[in-house]
C-alpha cells in the first residue's frame, strides 16, 4: 500500500541517532541508528557516540506507532455540538497532535452511511468532501504524519451505498470497516448502556431515545442486509482491508470471516475474540479500555483478552495519548518490551499491508519515536516522522 497522496515531506541527508535502546522485533539493545534520505540505511550495536551524531542518552527508541481507528478528526471538526471549525485548522491541529503523541501513521476514521429522515444532524454526510480536504491537505506539504484513510460503513443507515460509490482507487483506502449500531445489538446490546450513551450526548429524552430506536431499527429491517453486501464490494472494489466491529458471538465472526475480513475491531467477548484467532482474524482492541481497566459500554475487559493471548492490535480510539501508555501498560503485563510495541507498531503494519514501516531495520522508513520511561510513565523526548523530525 502506498501512501495516500503525493507530496509527504521527509527528510535529506544523513542523521545518526545514538546511544539509545533500540527496540527491535525481538529484543532491545545498545546501538544508534543512521537515518539517510527518509530510510534507515543501518542499525549498529554499541554505545559510542559518533561525532555529530544526536546522543539518546540511553532512551528508548521505538518504532513510530501506527493507529488504525481514530475518531479524533471528527473531534477536531466539531469541538462542540453543533460547531463546525474551519476544516483545515481543524485537520493540521488533528496531525500535530499525533506527531505529538509519537503517532506517524494514522488511518484518519470517516463513516460513510446517513440518516436524512427524522430530522437527525449528527447522522449527515461529511466524509467525502472532509476527504478530499484532508488530501489536498496532504499533497500541498502540509501534515507532518502518514495519513490513510478508514471507512466506517454503518449499516444502520440510509444512503450506504452512495456514499461509498464516491471513493475511488484514487483515494486509497486502507480500511473499509462494517459497523452496524442498531440498538439491542453488539456493542449496543444492552439498551440501558446505549440510552445513558446516547441521552448524554444528545441530550434525548425518554420519548425521543424510544423514536430514536424504532427508527434505526426499522431503517436497518429495510437495508440492513443490502447494506452489508455493499460494503463487502466495496471493500474489493477499492483494495481496502476488510474490517468487523463489536463481533459479540462466534456466528458474527463466521460471517466476518466469509466476508474475508482480516482484522476485528473491539469484539465484545471472549467467545468472539477466540473465534477471530481461530479463524486467523487479527484482534484489536482500545488503549482507553486497557488503560481505565474495562470498556466504558461494558464489554470484555482488553487486559483479560491480553492474559489470554487473543490481543494482537491496540488503538488510541477516542484518547490518542492512550496508545503508547497503553503499550507500555501490556509491556508490564506480559513482561515483553518488545512483544508490547509490536501491537502498537508492527502487527498494524502487518494487518494493513503496510510492508515498509513498524519496525526499526534497513531499509524501512524511518518513522520513530525517542520515549524516556520515568516512573512508570512513557514520556516523549522525539518524534521522526521519514526521517524528519516533527515532535
Amino acid at each position: 500500500m502506498g501512501e495516500m497522496s503525493v507530496g509527504h515531506i521527509q527528510a535529506t541527508g544523513e542523521t545518526v541517532l545514538a546511544n539509545a535502546r533500540v527496540v527491535l522485533r525481538d529484543e532491545v539493545v545498545r546501538g544508534s541508528v543512521r537515518v539517510r534520505d527518509g530510510r534507515i540505511v543501518s542499525v549498529d550495536a554499541g554505545a559510542g557516540v559518533p561525532p555529530g551524531a544526536l546522543d539518546l542518552g540511553g532512551d528508548l527508541l521505538i518504532p513510530g506507532l501506527i493507529e488504525l481507528h481514530t475518531d479524533n478528526l471528527e473531534r477536531h471538526i466539531q469541538p462542540r455540538p453543533k460547531v463546525d471549525w474551519p476544516h483545515a485548522a481543524a485537520i493540521q491541529a488533528h496531525d500535530g497532535e499525533l506527531a505529538s503523541v509519537g503517532i506517524t501513521t494514522v488511518f484518519d476514521a470517516m463513516r460513510v452511511g446517513s440518516v436524512i429522515s427524522g430530522g437527525r444532524t449528527d447522522y449527515r454526510k461529511y466524509a467525502r468532501p472532509l476527504a478530499s480536504e484532508l488530501m489536498q491537505a496532504r499533497s500541498k506539504g502540509m501534515l507532518r504524519i502518514s495519513h490513510f484513510l478508514h471507512l466506517r460503513a454503518e449499516v444502520c443507515s440510509e444512503t450506504l451505498v452512495d456514499e461509498l460509490g464516491e471513493f475511488g482507487a484514487e483515494d486509497r483506502v486502507g480500511i473499509l470497516s462494517i459497523m452496524d449500531h442498531t440498538p439491542g445489538q453488539r456493542q449496543f446490546r444492552d439498551l440501558a448502556k446505549l440510552k445513558d450513551y446516547v441521552c448524554g450526548k444528545h441530550g434525548m429524552n425518554e420519548a425521543e431515545f424510544a423514536d430514536h430506536v424504532a427508527g434505526l431499527t426499522a431503517i436497518h429491517a429495510r437495508l440492513g442486509e443490502a447494506h452489508e453486501a455493499g460494503a463487502v464490494a466495496a471493500a474489493q472494489r477499492l483494495g481496502a482491508v476488510l474490517a468487523s466491529h463489536d463481533d459479540t458471538v462466534r456466528e458474527h465472526v463466521v460471517v466476518s470471516a466469509g466476508h474475508g475480513v482480516r482484522l476485528a475491531e473491539f469484539p465484545t467477548t471472549v467467545e468472539a475474540a477466540q473465534a477471530c484467532h481461530d479463524h486467523g482474524i487479527a484482534v484489536m482492541m482500545g488503549a482507553p479500555n486497557l488503560i481505565r481497566g474495562g470498556s466504558h459500554s461494558g464489554n470484555v475487559a482488553a487486559a483479560e483478552l491480553a492474559e489470554k493471548g487473543l490481543l494482537d492490535i491496540l488503538s488510541s480510539d477516542y484518547v490518542p495519548s492512550a496508545l503508547i501508555t497503553s503499550a507500555f501498560l501490556l509491556a508490564d503485563l506480559w513482561d515483553d518490551l518488545p512483544r508490547a510495541v509490536a501491537t502498537v507498531t508492527a502487527s498494524p503494519a502487518r494487518a494493513t499491508g503496510l510492508e515498509d514501516r513498524g519496525v526499526i531495520a534497513e531499509g524501512l522508513l524511518a518513522d520513530m519515536v525517542r520515549v524516556a520511561h520515568i516512573d512508570g510513565v512513557p514520556v516523549i523526548r522525539g518524534v521522526w516522522s521519514h526521517g524528519r523530525q516533527v515532535g
